[in-house]
């Protein structure tokens, strides 16, 4: 009797329990499937939505181009030569490209192009600056390291040495190496210089602004050569006739 009892037991509400019991997990798992399909179709929906924003919609477009950097340009030049229509999307803006635009104006250096979310693209432009003068005709330019024409001025610029070379001043090997001459010099160096000519670049010499000459050779060591040209000035007293050479290194030579 206690034997029937016990499977009478085993039949009743406790094994149900643990019949439900073996069969939760197969039903759990059976409702994973729809829950990883949800959650693949809100991603794709998220992303649809971020694309249109950015490709499609009208809030994330250009509305405005802000330029920085300018003093001799125009910055609506600037904007021009860079192109970007209003209400193209900021996405979709090649920023390399618009960069590469603005820096063929003549007076850009170089220019980099950012995006400003939400509506504005950022122009940053470093202008060419002034380094040398040359005499053309009865005037007088303004030329950077590389030789590109920044301005003309009927009298001659007092700030800039005045450059003699051989050849046009575009693009000029002469005018490269003296512009590195003088922005590797000390002010007070510089202040003194009043024309160099540069007709062979490995050989160029300075005029000072009392008459004096420098055989000054290349760039190569402008600052030991400043020094010691400092040094010579101080212990030589200059003038028209005083020829200093500090071309070669380890020697220094007065005349």
């Amino acid at each position: 009797m206690s034997v029937a009892t016990g499977g009478a037991a085993a039949g009743g509400p406790a094994g149900d329990r643990r019949g439900e019991a073996a069969t939760a997990p197969g039903r759990s798992h059976r409702s994973d499937p729809w829950k990883a399909a949800f959650v693949m179709l809100l991603i794709v929906a998220l992303l649809a939505v971020v694309a249109w924003l950015l490709l499609g919609s009208r809030l994330l477009v250009v509305r405005s181009v802000e330029v920085i950097g300018t003093d001799r340009l125009d910055s609506d030049s600037v904007a021009a030569a860079v192109d970007v229509p209003t209400g193209t999307p900021l996405a979709r803006v090649d920023t390399d490209e618009a960069a590469g635009r603005a820096s063929e104006l003549r007076l850009v250096e170089s220019a980099e192009v950012t995006r400003g979310w939400p509506a504005t693209l950022h122009v940053r432009i470093t202008e060419r600056t002034p380094r040398l003068s040359i005499k053309v005709g009865d005037g007088y330019r303004l030329v950077d390291h590389d030789g590109i024409r920044i301005a003309d001025s009927s009298t001659r610029p007092q700030r800039y040495p005045l450059i003699s070379i051989t050849g046009e001043a575009e693009g000029n090997a002469a005018i490269a190496e003296a512009a590195s001459i003088t922005d590797g010099m000390p002010d007070a160096v510089l202040g003194k210089v009043d024309a160099i000519d540069a007709a062979d670049p490995s050989d160029i010499t300075l005029i000072l602004d009392d008459g004096a000459s420098v055989a000054w050779g290349d760039s190569e060591r402008t600052k030991e050569k400043s020094d010691i040209l400092t040094i010579l000035m101080e212990e030589h007293s200059t003038g028209a006739e005083r020829h200093y050479d500090v071309s070669a290194a380890g020697m220094a030579v007065v005349k």
